[in-house]
């Protein structure tokens, strides 16, 4: 009987995935339903519990829609609070809030204690790829992912290329997506990139629709879907993405590009002092209780 000698070479994927939010949840559910093991990461514990329920959860809706790859087995889990957990990860995903300062200080932390050349993914929906390279120990690893909510659900992301992000990056970001069965659109660096930049704003306005008295959050979402051919409604999707998470997002656009159509509504602006976020809190422009 021969056997096989014994590999000690690391994984081909090993993701670490820091914030247990919406989209890291999110992210982590992608990956473990195509069989990666999964290392996620955030400082608040009871939150990673919480985490850990809902992605239970999330992977037995994936697996009933059809979403993940049969016969794959899942890969393992692990939680912490520590972000020396990425010392031995393939690739950081970087799903903190949609804030450029606590972006920055998280990637220059991880940029220090996991190995060069190891793959450094910030999930952006809007901050410029550039704007953040400035913060890493080697600009040539980070690349930008805008991934959409729900991850496991939408087969296409979008990948930002910075202007000093290197060809190995892109490779390996492009090997990854391939293991995740997601296409991989890239674009250039911008704020915004192309979903957000054009996404974002149009909701803005379905925002200050609904504002104005114009029309119910219903009856747009309706015309919208019934005659222009939006899946959801641009306000279902707001409720989708995060209300907070939505302002955050314009206002980095109205920081950066100057448009005024960025500027937050102000019921979105309402919405969030009142804790109406969208689905992850039960109402949003809908209620989900």
């Amino acid at each position: 009987m021969t056997t096989a000698p014994y590999d000690d070479s690391p994984p081909r994927h090993a993701l670490t995935v820091l914030g247990a939010g919406v989209m890291g949840v999110g992210i982590t559910v992608l990956a473990l339903g195509h069989g990666l093991p999964v290392h996620l990461v955030d400082i608040d514990r009871e939150r990673l519990d919480r985490a850990t329920d809902l992605i239970d959860g999330d992977l037995r809706l994936a697996e009933l829609m059809g979403a993940l790859p049969a016969g794959t087995p899942l890969g393992a889990l692990a939680t912490g609070t520590s972000l020396k957990a990425v010392a031995g990860a393939t690739a950081v995903v970087e799903a903190v809030t949609e804030n450029a300062a606590i972006k920055a200080a998280v990637l220059s932390e991880v940029s220090g204690l996991v190995r060069p050349g190891t793959l450094l993914i910030t999930n952006t929906s809007s901050i410029p790829v550039d704007e953040l390279a400035g913060a890493v120990e080697r600009p040539e690893d980070l690349v930008g992912t805008h991934f959409m909510n729900p991850p496991y659900l939408i087969g296409t992301a979008e990948v930002v290329r910075g202007a000093k992000t290197g060809e190995p990056a892109m490779a390996a970001v492009a090997a990854l997506l391939t293991a995740l069965r997601r296409r991989a659109v890239v674009v250039r660096d911008a704020p915004g990139f192309v979903t957000s930049r054009i996404l974002h704003p149009m909701i803005n306005d379905a925002a200050r629709v609904v504002e104005e008295g114009t029309a119910t959050a219903e009856d747009v979402d309706a015309l919208m879907q019934g005659c222009l051919g939006h899946p959801t409604g641009p306000l279902r999707t707001a409720d989708l993405i995060g209300i907070d998470n939505l302002v955050d997002s314009l206002t980095v656009l109205h920081e950066r590009t100057g448009d005024d159509g960025c500027r937050p509504a102000e019921l979105l602006l309402r919405l969030v002092r009142e804790g109406r976020l969208g689905r992850k809190s039960g109402r949003g422009f809908y209620d989900y209780t």
